[in-house]
């Protein structure tokens, strides 16, 4: 199997964004008179990574990513609820707030890594096949298009698996239209930070994949 230089910095840097995205998901900004997850600033970055990843080295290599960013951020959510449950100290005062901030009930868990997988597997994908079909031609389509699709299914079945019957219906729908706008035109700002990225990165990889013949398979666990 080829050895690449970079792989393992993409690797880490999709683990840190989700982790830092799960520990800070709880603050919620007004954008547009619509509340959103504070996140909607800097999650976008684990798609830009996750086009890296998808553009250079091919739909496997960042479904490979993405199963242990989750793993990651399943181990990381368990372990706050764990903090969380264990006694305080008796002079520890900050136990009503640290449960505030790390407290996240089972279906608001469940619903960021549902959230988490499904839109990044449906960004991988889109990105994958798009580049086949265009023969490797304007970057820009597939990475504009596949965020497009991604986060809007990200933000769609957080707000849904999450939200549905805990904020009114027209809260539910603004905030996942406002959600899938904010993280979408963040990540159109970044494309000339992208193109740069993507092109220094197949430059010192000597790599260009093209998804031919791969096995799409979300659930195949392998990075081949």
């Amino acid at each position: 199997m080829k050895q690449y230089k970079l792989l393992t910095v993409f690797l880490v840097l999709n683990v840190a964004f989700q982790l830092i995205s799960d520990a800070t998901a709880g603050k919620i900004i007004s954008i547009f008179g619509f509340g959103v997850s504070v996140t909607v600033i800097y999650f976008p970055f684990v798609y830009i990574i996750s086009d890296v990843v998808t553009e250079v080295y091919g739909y496997a290599k960042a479904r490979w990513i993405l199963w242990h960013t989750i793993a990651a951020s399943v181990l990381a959510g368990l372990m706050y609820q764990l903090a969380i449950i264990v006694p305080p100290a008796p002079f520890f005062g900050a136990q009503d707030a640290y449960s505030t901030v790390f407290g996240v009930v089972p279906r608001i868990l469940v619903g960021g890594w549902l959230a988490v997988f499904l839109g990044e597997i449906s960004n991988n994908f889109v990105m994958a096949k798009i580049k086949i079909m265009m023969k490797g031609k304007m970057l820009w389509v597939r990475t504009i298009t596949s965020t497009l699709v991604g986060q809007f299914v990200n933000t769609s079945v957080f707000y849904l698996v999450a939200l549905s019957g805990v904020i009114p219906l027209n809260l539910l729908v603004g905030g996942i239209f406002a959600g899938w706008i904010i993280k979408t035109l963040v990540e159109i700002v970044m494309t000339p930070i992208t193109y740069i990225v993507i092109s220094k990165v197949k430059r010192i990889e000597g790599e260009d994949f093209y998804d031919h013949g791969t096995d799409f398979n979300p659930f195949r666990l392998r990075e081949n």
